[in-house]
């Protein structure tokens, strides 16, 4: 990237507004536009504060701001993009189904299966990403904490009301048709009753995985 252009590492203010696809902080009286993947997305509420790790994609025509949940995940977004064929829109997606640990353990054992899963990478695509890669994805500490915690300012489910709604424009902007997405959607509820009842809340990660396999991804 230029030198002279903006490098916006990382955003923390109030959550002003929540969509499927992204999120709008507000940063010293301005609002910022962050594309997210659901799993980020489901742990911001509207109204508290936050933290997201950025990334600053540049076009000729447009500046599109990727928000993250940590430091690492977006490291991973940066690096993902290096392989070829790879832009922000995949890297962002193999997030979207993949936990950091999860893509550095498929790229690291050639699991092109799991690579599979991503809506937008097959076989070669999956091979590439393993050739290219498989020597660059390190390991970090954070990998250790994916199932503890969330970090500071997030949140671990997202509000009964909105998933459905969530899920189904998550699986749309993945490449399904909004009848299939709907599909399993309406599978899932059972799924996402539960969650609901053992934590008041429903975990989108969790189950649009799942809605994958249902689509068949597996």
């Amino acid at each position: 990237m230029d030198g002279d252009l903006p490098v916006i590492a990382s955003v923390s203010g109030r959550v002003a507004a929540v969509s499927p696809d992204g999120a709008v902080v507000e940063v010293g009286g301005i609002g910022l536009s962050v594309q997210c993947t659901p799993g980020t997305i489901a742990r911001l509420t509207v109204g508290e504060q936050a933290r997201l790790a950025t990334s600053l994609v540049v076009r000729e025509d447009s500046l599109t701001l990727y928000g993250f949940a940590d430091d690492d995940e977006r490291q991973l977004f940066e690096l993902l993009q290096t392989a070829n064929g790879v832009g922000p829109r995949l890297a962002q997606a193999v997030l979207a189904i993949h936990p950091p640990r999860e893509v550095r353990r498929a790229v690291s054992m050639g699991d092109l299966k799991a690579l599979m899963q991503v809506p937008g990478i097959g076989k070669k695509g999956a091979e590439r990403l393993v050739l290219e890669l498989r020597d660059r994805l390190g390991t970090t500490s954070s990998d250790a904490s994916l199932d503890g915690p969330a970090p500071a300012g997030l949140g671990s489910v997202t509000p009964v009301a909105p998933w459905r709604d969530q899920l189904t424009a998550a699986l749309v902007s993945l490449g399904w048709t909004g009848r299939e997405a709907e599909g399993a959607v309406a599978q899932l509820a059972p799924i996402a009753d539960e969650q609901v009842a053992a934590t008041g809340g429903v975990e989108i990660a969790i189950l649009l995985r799942q809605a994958l396999r249902l689509l068949g991804r597996s």
